[in-house]
């Protein structure tokens, strides 16, 4: 729980700063809760999580603002509330890894689309990107916490053939 509160922390403002409970919440809510590790590393040390991804299901008891307005849109997606990876590994592909996970479960759920959020305002260029070459596109836009972020919302289709 430390190393994710660790990582979740140093990705703010990427990601909303959580503490120990919600993010207890979160994961008990989640239907992908992922992590991935360094193969190399004692799996003991917490240096060992790279990143995690958790993505809940509709149907949640979470307050988020764009979670709720993802479940306006349909009940038929599986949301990607945050996807967090280790700074200097960006671009090792474990995001990729991450959502991989989400697809499939997606697919298996019968999710007709993945959601998500990036902030625009403060801005996450990276991330856009990221996002971009996984087949996301912008189905809208929303200020959050009290007009202080701008966000884009992301859908994918859950599978893509």
């Amino acid at each position: 729980m430390e190393r994710l509160l660790e990582l979740n922390h140093a990705a703010v403002p990427a990601v909303n700063d959580i503490g120990a409970d919600e993010l207890r919440t979160l994961l008990g809510q989640s239907r992908v809760a992922v992590g991935v590790t360094d193969a190399h590393a004692d799996p003991a040390h917490p240096e060992a999580l790279l990143g995690f991804v958790l993505a809940l299901p509709p149907g949640a008891d979470y307050a988020s603002e764009n979670y709720r307005w993802f479940s306006q849109r349909g009940d038929r997606f599986l949301y990607v509330d945050r996807i967090v990876v280790a700074d200097g590994r960006r671009g090792a592909g474990i995001g990729q890894l991450l959502y991989d996970a989400v697809f499939e479960a997606a697919a298996a759920d019968g999710a007709t689309e993945v959601d998500c959020e990036v902030n625009v305002e403060p801005p996450n260029p990276g991330s856009l990107v990221f996002h971009g070459r996984l087949g996301f596109v912008e189905v809208g836009r929303q200020a959050t916490k009290g007009g202080s972020v701008v966000v884009a919302l992301l859908a994918r289709p859950a599978a893509i053939g």
